[in-house]
């Protein structure tokens, strides 16, 4: 029952973290629920290799990216076990005193990897993600659809779709190892003509938030920046490498806070989805700058 594959090796003192408590188990008191939510668990996380177990931990958090949007993801989920060379799931790390539950051990908290949208090309799913994305750049960054639709089909310049999910509480801590990793996975790929090999660009869709009340106004990078809450804290570095970025509404398709609808200091937020296209050759900046901010 329990996944085969190898434990991949994060760097040391990231595996443990600290995952807070959660709106979730509302049915004590109020005074309870103050108090649990003060409270911090300690956990420590692996990575593992992606494995047919986790397909349906993987379509969940498919589901929290996606929402409702026409984008077939169980097909997504089959690729993504399919090309598991590259990519990690998130789990608990193992616990030695045997009180663990063994239906939950092969629960994942999130998972990184890419798709290149050349060697997909044709697949539903896939194509889904770039209808998806083109039609919302025509409608929220109208001035940089014709660059954007240029470049994903531009097949000698491949495309790569990154995905790193995962849920609220997990830290971002975790992300840099599984970037790393995933980087010197997609190295191996193509040094041994795997699928996924070498990409020009990396599109993202990350989730993100901003104050109600507050326009939308993508084609302002800087200004845009100051607004925009991330889900994942690391993809703001992402986001300030990209050569194109956009951002839209998710709010009528949000029914709870793993979907985006979040509430900081009391100040209603409105959830969207940013899409951003970030040149390969930044990923290494990018690194840099997430490693000074983690203070690794």
């Amino acid at each position: 029952m329990a996944s085969s594959a190898k434990r991949r090796q994060l760097d040391p003192g990231v595996e443990e973290s600290e995952e807070s408590e959660t709106e979730e188990d509302s049915g004590g008191s109020s005074e309870d629920s103050d108090e649990e939510i003060q409270q911090e668990v300690q956990v420590d996380f692996e990575a593992h290799t992606i494995s047919d177990n986790d397909h349906d931990g993987i379509k969940r958090l498919l589901q929290q990216l996606f929402l409702k949007a026409n984008v077939n993801i169980t097909e997504l989920a089959d690729i993504i076990i399919q090309q598991n060379h590259v990519g990690s799931v998130i789990r608990q790390a193992e616990i030695l005193d045997g009180s663990g539950d063994e239906d939950d051990e092969d629960d994942i908290f999130g998972f990184i990897t890419v798709l290149n949208l050349m060697e997909r090309k044709g697949t539903e799913s896939v194509e889904q993600i770039k209808e998806l994305v083109l039609s919302q750049c025509k409608t929220h960054h109208q001035s940089a659809a014709e660059q954007l639709d240029k470049i994903l089909n531009d097949n000698s310049k491949p495309v790569s779709f990154l995905i790193s999910e995962r849920f609220i509480n997990v830290p971002p801590q975790i992300s840099l190892p599984l970037h790393k990793q995933l980087q010197a996975e997609l190295m191996d790929a193509h040094r041994t003509n795997k699928p996924c090999g070498k990409s020009h660009y990396y599109l993202m869709i990350s989730k993100t938030c901003i104050e109600m009340g507050k326009k939308n106004k993508p084609q302002q990078k800087g200004k845009q920046k100051e607004e925009l809450m991330f889900a994942n804290a690391e993809d703001e570095f992402f986001y300030e490498q990209s050569v194109v970025t956009f951002s839209y509404s998710v709010q009528e398709e949000s029914d709870s806070c793993l979907s985006g609808r979040w509430s900081f200091d009391d100040i209603p937020m409105k959830p969207l989805r940013t899409v951003m296209l970030i040149p390969a050759d930044r990923i290494n900046t990018i690194m840099d700058k997430l490693k000074e901010y983690l203070r690794l």
